[in-house]
């Protein structure tokens, strides 16, 4: 049985989501990039296609279906309606209903068995805030569309490293506070189960960095380690997973320390992304762990000064459609 193709939502129209979707569709009918239907404005896409100068195919579709056979010869769109689909570079909140709702159409997509996995182009926070769009971004709104009881989780992936930060857009003299507040174990232990689940690692490891300089230095420079880390390490070693640490952050990330871990757990936010973003700035993906469907995204915002000049690199989001296809693989395999 052939998979179901992949479902890209838009992201914002003044951005350079358009840019990356078509360059994406052109440089997949080599077969290198799996099959995918944006759920888009056509007019969006059109426009942006004029502005580029590219000669090409923009085919609405009725169902995720017939993407299979349209992408050969024209990028399949499930067609949503901007109120404003020529803007560029300054976002309209009246696009905002727009964005949303090509985000809900594609879990309503992969909570059908119609897609194979859910990938999105970057949206513009400050802009659906404008709206009145309730979420500080995509992973809050995912996890409220999947349903009560979902915690979703952030991972950025690349093919060098895994990494996931326990707090994420919070400042700095937050984190202690927050982390207090955390289940670790439990966030732990989605990850874990992606792994095994999504990533086909039969049985995953999982390093867990320190918060503070030297893992605390045995009190000295903090006892988050002792107090806060420790407790949820023991507490899934003795469930029988392969988690280790607290390790200090600064000998955790060179190539000999990565061989020894599948994805490391990180304490806050500039922890995680500095080390993946050193390694593979242009193909990182952003990955929404604990949904019950698969979700993943560029590693990267709306770049609204690239939009429509045909700078902007698609390499982070053709990594994020592989990355998708080969997850919606493993977990077939694994069902």
């Amino acid at each position: 049985m052939t998979a179901p193709p992949l479902a890209l939502s838009m992201g914002e129209p003044a951005g350079i989501g358009p840019d990356l979707i078509l360059e994406a569709w052109r440089r997949a009918r080599g077969g290198a990039i799996p099959a995918f239907a944006a759920i888009a404005d056509p007019a969006v896409l059109a426009a942006r296609a004029r502005r580029l100068g590219l000669s090409l195919p923009i085919r609405p579709i009725a169902a995720l279906a017939e993407a299979a056979e349209v992408f050969s010869a024209a990028l399949p769109v499930l067609p949503v309606t901007a109120a404003n689909p020529e803007v560029i570079g300054v976002p309209d909140p009246a696009n905002a209903a727009a964005v949303t709702g090509a985000i809900r159409r594609g879990v309503e997509l992969c909570q059908a068995g119609e897609a194979a996995a859910l990938v999105t182009a970057p949206i513009h926070k400050a802009a659906l805030a404008a709206a009145g769009f309730p979420h500080p971004g995509h992973t809050d709104y995912l996890a409220e569309l999947a349903g009560p009881g979902c915690r979703a989780v952030m991972m950025l992936a690349c093919d060098a490293l895994r990494v996931v930060p326990a707090t994420v857009h919070c400042a700095l003299a937050e984190v202690p506070a927050r982390l207090a507040a955390l289940p670790l174990a439990e966030i732990a232990r989605i990850v874990l189960a992606a792994l095994a689940r999504d990533f086909g690692i039969a049985q995953p490891r999982l390093a867990v960095a320190a918060l503070n300089p030297h893992a605390g230095e045995d009190g000295l420079m903090g006892d988050e380690e002792e107090d806060l880390i420790a407790p949820a390490i023991a507490a899934l070693a003795a469930e029988g997973h392969a988690v280790a640490g607290p390790f200090p952050a600064d000998t955790l990330f060179h190539a000999e320390a990565r061989a020894l871990y599948d994805a490391a757990l990180c304490m806050y936010h500039d922890q995680a992304l500095i080390p993946i973003k050193t390694l593979d700035f242009h193909g990182g993906v952003n990955v929404t762990l604990g949904l019950p469907f698969i979700r993943t995204s560029p590693d990267h915002g709306t770049a609204l000064s690239l939009a429509g000049t045909g700078q902007a690199r698609p390499d982070s989001l053709i990594a994020a459609l592989r990355m998708a296809d080969a997850m919606a693989r493993a977990r077939a395999g694994a069902a």
